[in-house]
């Protein structure tokens, strides 16, 4: 009697246990699926306003200098350093494999591939689109927002356009500069400090990287920026009340669009370079 009075509580415990943890599972599904769909919508009015009507100049050209001129630096010293890593991880073994000569093929392939543009679109989720969830979440709290829509002016197209069209246009800027930093951090820590052969690095870099690699990270750039500003700009109109909520807004904008950078470039990647080889069957590359 006792025996069969303790299995029943035990087996009640673990049903229990299994039920909560399938409505937990449950109930992150269809919220993911509702913020998806909302994202989704927040995205398409956002959208359709750049066929309808552009914002003036007087709200574009503040937000295109801080995503832009602001970012410079940052762009500019993050990528001098990453060229400088890339040499000195790369150096080692491929001196042991007597390819050293190569290492400015490597470097910069890699910078004008995918470091250049995903380390641009990184900082800028860092500091601009932190800062834009953390603003318009602040404006959220505090009926700005609202109080824009009750004097008429549409909330989205006043203050998300001109976020997006900045992050837009100007992150391919920030990924040339990320490049060319890269670039230039690579060749000195390469040919002045490893004391690698100047001609050979620069030959062999010129073999291996042509404009197909630069344009693709360009490309990729674009829609790095769009995410972010839609990411950061979705968690800021949609941030939760208190001082805590813009603090998880501006946490999760950073989150969310480093995600879908990583998520984008792999997608874009891949679609990229498989209709290159498509077209150009013969092309020679070193992966």
């Amino acid at each position: 009697m006792s025996t069969a009075s303790t299995s029943q509580p035990a087996n009640h415990g673990v049903l229990s246990g299994l039920t909560d943890a399938v409505a937990d599972w449950g109930g992150v599904i269809l919220n993911s699926l509702v913020v998806t769909g909302d994202l989704s919508m927040f995205a398409y009015r956002t959208l359709s306003w750049l066929f309808w009507r552009l914002p003036k100049k007087e709200t574009l050209l503040p937000n295109f200098y801080q995503v832009g001129v602001l970012s410079l630096p940052v762009i500019a010293l993050t990528g001098t350093f990453i060229g400088m890593v890339l040499a000195v991880q790369a150096f080692f073994t491929f001196k042991d494999l007597g390819l050293e000569t190569r290492l400015g093929a490597v470097i910069n392939m890699s910078l004008v591939r995918e470091l250049g543009p995903v380390l641009a679109a990184t900082m800028l989720a860092g500091r601009v689109g932190a800062a834009m969830a953390a603003e318009l979440g602040t404006m959220r709290v505090t009926e700005q927002i609202d109080a824009l829509d009750s004097m008429g002016a549409d909330p989205i197209h006043y203050l998300v356009v001109p976020r997006l069209l900045a992050c837009i246009f100007l992150i391919p800027t920030l990924t040339i500069m990320a490049d060319f930093m890269g670039v230039v951090g690579g060749y000195f820590y390469s040919v002045v400090i490893l004391k690698i052969d100047m001609h050979h690095y620069w030959t062999n870099s010129e073999k291996f990287v042509d404009a197909f690699d630069f344009f693709s990270g360009i490309i990729k750039s674009f829609f790095f920026g769009g995410a972010i500003a839609l990411v950061s700009c979705y968690r800021g109109f949609n941030c939760t009340p208190g001082a805590e909520g813009v603090g998880r807004a501006a946490t999760a904008a950073f989150v969310w669009s480093f995600v879908l950078i990583l998520a984008i470039d792999l997608f874009l990647g891949n679609v990229m370079y498989s209709t290159y080889y498509k077209l150009f069957p013969d092309a020679i590359k070193h992966f």
